[in-house]
C-alpha cells in the first residue's frame, strides 16, 4: 500500500512539472507613458516687425509771456514700420495662468507732419522702448491670450519748418527729442507644433499695443546757430498705436515625456 501511494505521489510531481513547463512565461508589461505638458515658467526671447501710427495735438506758444501764438490745437499724425525685439520671463501658476514681467524695444521710422505757426514739418518716431508685466490665461496647453502694461519711453527726430506755400526752408527748425509715458496692450501667442511639424520651444505671438506720452514743449530754433527763438511748439496727448507679430524661442520648453504608470 505504502508503494502504491509513493508512486502516485511520483506520478503527481512529475505531471504537474512537465504541465508547468508547458505554460508561456510570465510576462511584465508596462502601461503607456502619459505626456505632461511643458510648463510655461521660464526665460523667452523675441523678434518681429509690425506697424503703427501715432497722432497728437500741436499749438504753438510765446516762452517770453507764456501767451498762445496759435491757440487752436491741430491734429497731426503719421504712420510707418518698425522692428522689434526683446526679452521676459514667466511663472505659470494655478495651471491656467501666467504672469510675467517683460522688456522690449522698437526701431523703425514711423513719419508724419507737424505744423508751427503756419509752417510745416516732417516729425519721425524713431524708436521706443518699454518695461513692464503681462498676465494671462490659457486657452489651451500651448496657447496663451494675456494683457500687458507698463512704463515707456519714445525717442523723436527733429524737423525742419518749411514755408507751405513755397515748400523752403523758413530759417527754423525744431530739436529732437524725448518722452516718457505708459503702455497698455494684448496679444495671443500660440506654439507653432502646427500640420504636423515638431517645433519645441519656438512659438508666434501677436500684440497690440497703445503708449500715451502726454505733453512735451519743443523748442524752435535758428537755422545755423541753433538758437532759441522764444517760441516752442506744443506737441500734446501723443498716441502711439502699434500691431506686431514676433517669433518667440521659450528656453524650458520641449523637454522629456514624463512616463506615469
Amino acid at each position: 500500500m505504502k508503494k502504491f501511494l509513493l508512486a502516485l505521489t511520483a506520478v503527481a510531481a512529475f505531471s504537474g512539472s512537465a504541465f508547468a513547463a508547458d505554460l508561456p512565461a510570465r510576462t511584465y508589461t508596462k502601461a503607456a507613458p502619459i505626456a505632461v505638458a511643458p510648463s510655461w515658467t521660464g526665460l523667452y526671447i523675441f523678434g518681429g516687425a509690425g506697424g503703427g501710427i501715432w497722432d497728437a495735438n500741436t499749438g504753438v506758444t510765446n516762452t517770453a509771456t507764456g501767451n498762445c501764438v496759435l491757440c487752436a490745437n491741430n491734429k497731426q499724425g503719421g504712420d510707418g514700420v518698425f522692428g522689434t525685439v526683446g526679452a521676459g520671463y514667466d511663472w505659470q501658476f494655478n495651471s491656467s495662468w501666467v504672469f510675467g514681467i517683460l522688456a522690449d524695444g522698437q526701431f523703425g521710422s514711423i513719419k508724419g507732419s507737424i505744423s508751427d505757426g503756419g509752417l510745416v514739418g516732417n516729425e519721425k518716431l524713431r524708436d521706443t522702448w518699454a518695461a513692464g508685466a503681462r498676465l494671462g490665461y490659457l486657452v489651451a496647453p500651448n496657447v496663451l491670450s494675456y494683457v500687458n502694461a507698463g512704463y515707456t519711453g519714445s525717442d523723436w527726430s527733429g524737423s525742419t519748418l518749411l514755408n507751405p506755400v513755397t515748400v523752403t526752408p523758413s530759417g527754423l527748425h525744431t530739436g529732437g527729442f524725448t518722452g516718457e509715458g505708459w503702455f497698455i496692450g494684448g496679444g495671443v501667442e500660440n506654439n507653432l507644433n502646427i500640420f504636423g511639424i515638431t517645433s519645441p520651444g519656438w512659438f508666434m505671438k501677436t500684440e497690440y499695443r497703445a503708449a500715451y506720452y502726454g505733453n512735451k514743449s519743443i523748442n524752435v530754433l535758428a537755422d545755423g546757430t541753433n538758437l532759441p527763438t522764444g517760441i516752442t511748439n506744443n506737441f500734446n496727448d501723443s498716441l502711439v498705436q502699434t500691431v506686431s507679430t514676433s517669433l518667440v524661442y521659450r528656453f524650458n520648453w520641449g523637454g522629456p515625456v514624463v512616463a506615469k504608470y
